[in-house]
């Protein structure tokens, strides 16, 4: 009898560590899926950056002056940053009520076929189209992450988890800029490198619709435990696993006061991470004296910088709790302040790699902080219920922000030079650590409970 009992506790015990390293097994691919799937993405994004010297150069040969085509093509920026904010509004309750996969595998396929719409074309008014397509399918993207990551990661590990995930649109937006530089180097011209870009993200679409599974339930697992402060633990102990309405999923989102100090540091740290983004490589070629793939691979450095920032952030976030996370944004921020005057004060016969290292700097101190907005404290608001509408809303209004940062910056640096233009960044850097600095005492004076508070 003795034996038997033995025998079977054996048995479970064997079992018991086939679904841990089960468990840890789809955990993984999980991750790997929805981190390499988002890197994609940034094959049909960074290419317009990548290649806009050579669009601004392609334009002048249709009669139109640099500042001109500069303009225009930042108003165009503009306007798909615009698009992609009210996409984000959107797609994140489309995310809580159908489901994650669908709005990652959806945002994937309408960026490869607008991509290569971008590629056929050969004007503003169908560039512009293209683009504004592109950017308001990209917008599902990021939502349908955030929900995936809700139904399988415990709370316990939402820094570390969402840390990685956002490699995805830091190292991911470096190795594709680099890989671009190459082909410029090669010779490629600026429609080969969207066509490039749409095939290599198709592959990526093909993998993550044969693997990637919205819960881990669907393989056989158990489900992680969400927040229990979120602002929907009331009703996830009152209703279970019953489906919310969508008045009732954004209610306690809008009611509170933290999330709204959420989205104002959203704001000013979308508008300077879109500014990085966008110009940097313009910026490079222009103001510092590089060449088109030089400027390409060096402002890979600003995502690449800010990927090392969000590793280091993730799991310092997640050894001080959600209450710590507040106070590493702020000293974040105040950091980038600093950053940005000094880089205003930087000449143009400065060595090359001072201003290189300034902006890999920025990266560093402003892209951590920044991950923690749309990923960790997204999943800390929203639990299962709402993290993809708390990513969507948060996401959606910084690049209500994030509009300016094409045509406005533009008419900034043709005015007044890029001097000034990180003077006003620097400004912007200020109002983002003053809010910061809001939600650190916030915190400090309101007991521990839920975020609504």
């Amino acid at each position: 009898m003795q034996t038997g009992k033995t025998a079977a506790n054996r048995l479970a015990t064997l079992e018991r560590n086939a679904r841990r390293r089960e468990f840890k097994g789809w955990h993984l691919a999980t991750i790997v899926l929805l981190c390499v799937g988002y890197t994609g993405y940034y094959f049909c994004r960074s290419d317009l950056s990548v290649v806009m010297p050579l669009l601004i150069q392609d334009l002048g040969r249709h009669g139109i002056p640099a500042d001109m085509a500069k303009i225009r093509l930042g108003t165009m920026v503009s306007a798909s940053v615009l698009a992609y904010a009210v996409g984000k509004f959107l797609s994140g309750s489309m995310a809580d009520l159908f489901g994650g996969r669908r709005n990652f595998l959806g945002g994937m396929g309408g960026a490869i076929v607008f991509t290569l719409i971008f590629a056929a074309s050969g004007g503003l008014p169908l560039f512009t189209l293209a683009w504004l397509g592109n950017r308001l399918f990209q917008s599902a993207g990021w939502a349908g992450l955030v929900k995936v990551a809700s139904r399988w990661f415990s709370y316990s590990s939402y820094g570390t988890a969402m840390g990685i995930l956002c490699l995805s649109y830091l190292f991911g937006d470096a190795a594709c800029r680099y890989i671009m530089s190459l082909l410029l180097d090669a010779g490629m011209g600026w429609r080969g490198i969207f066509v490039v870009g749409a095939a290599a993200l198709g592959i990526l679409f093909l993998v993550n619709w044969l693997f990637l599974r919205e819960t881990p339930e669907e393989r056989g697992l158990p489900a992680p435990e969400a927040n229990p402060i979120n602002v929907y633990a009331a009703e996830e102990e009152n209703a279970g696993e019953k489906q919310l309405s969508l008045m009732a999923i954004l209610r306690p989102l809008l009611g509170s006061f933290p999330f709204w100090l959420v989205c104002l540091l959203s704001l000013g740290t979308t508008l300077l991470r879109e500014t990085f983004n966008f110009w940097t490589p313009t910026y490079f070629v222009q103001f510092v004296g590089l060449t088109g793939s030089q400027a390409a691979s060096r402002s890979a450095l600003f995502p690449l910088f800010g990927g090392l920032s969000v590793v280091a952030s993730g799991i310092l976030s997640d050894r001080l709790g959600v209450y710590g996370r507040n106070q590493v944004l702020f000293a974040g921020l105040a950091l980038v302040s600093v950053c940005l005057l000094v880089l205003s004060g930087t000449p143009s016969t400065a060595n090359p790699w001072v201003p290189v290292a300034l902006v890999a700097l920025t990266g560093f101190l402003l892209l951590g902080p920044y991950a923690y907005l749309s990923g960790a404290i997204s999943l800390d608001f929203g639990g299962k219920r709402g993290s993809a509408s708390a990513a969507g809303i948060i996401d959606g209004v910084g690049y209500l922000a994030g509009y300016l940062s094409g045509d406005t910056v533009a008419r900034i640096t043709v005015a007044f030079g890029w001097k000034n233009a990180f003077l006003c960044l620097a400004g912007v850097g200020l109002f983002s650590a003053a809010v910061a600095l809001v939600l650190v005492i916030h915190q400090r004076f309101h007991k521990p409970g839920a975020l609504e508070a």
